[in-house]
């Protein structure tokens, strides 16, 4: 489980609720809840946050995954 650094955790916000975000696993987790009363969770992958909101990410993902499929 890849660990951010208390420095970095420090000066991270949540892009939605621009509270602070605190590590649980491999995931930061806003501290205040969205407007759906949800907390929202941010993957962290080879060491990076990915703070994109959670529609924003499945748009990012699907056009990444569409870049590969196709051959010049």
């Amino acid at each position: 489980m890849p660990k951010v650094s208390p420095e970095l955790l420090s000066i991270l916000r949540c892009p939605v609720t621009g509270s602070p975000l605190v590590q649980e696993g491999d995931e930061l987790v806003s501290i205040d809840a969205a407007a759906g009363g949800e907390k929202l969770r941010y993957t962290i992958e080879d060491g990076i946050p990915l703070l994109l909101p959670p529609e924003l990410l499945a748009a990012a993902n699907a056009a990444t995954s569409g870049q590969h499929d196709s051959k010049a």
